[in-house]
């Protein structure tokens, strides 16, 4: 089972990554102000990961594949790795669709 973990950034943000069974990051989101807000994203990537449409196929500058996961609105909910081909990009579109569904959440914030 994957995970979301909340940590916070040098500039107070809140973010999550959510990792693989395996320990691998296999999305990270963009900084939110509180921590409320940052599970809500939580909830959001939840939600939209089983729809492949919010999946967002990519290319970098310099030519490796990537994907965002947007919410129903638009907005990016988080960004993957940059991947070595295609088909690897797609295997992390699978594991976040498998792993977030019923990932666990690890608060690294909390005192």
């Amino acid at each position: 089972m994957g995970k979301f973990v909340i940590s916070q950034r040098a500039n107070g943000d809140y973010q999550f990554n959510l990792k693989a069974t395996n320990g691998q990051v296999i999305l990270t989101s963009q900084g939110y102000k509180s921590k409320d807000t940052c599970m809500n994203g939580v909830e959001s990537v939840r939600k939209n990961a089983q729809d492949d449409a919010r999946f967002e196929r990519l290319t970098s500058s310099n030519g490796k594949p990537y994907f965002n996961l947007k919410a129903t609105n638009g907005q990016v909910i988080g960004t993957s790795e940059m991947y070595e081909s295609s088909a690897s990009c797609e295997n992390g579109i699978d594991s976040v669709k498998r792993n977030a569904p019923d990932a666990t959440v690890e608060d690294t914030t909390a005192a």
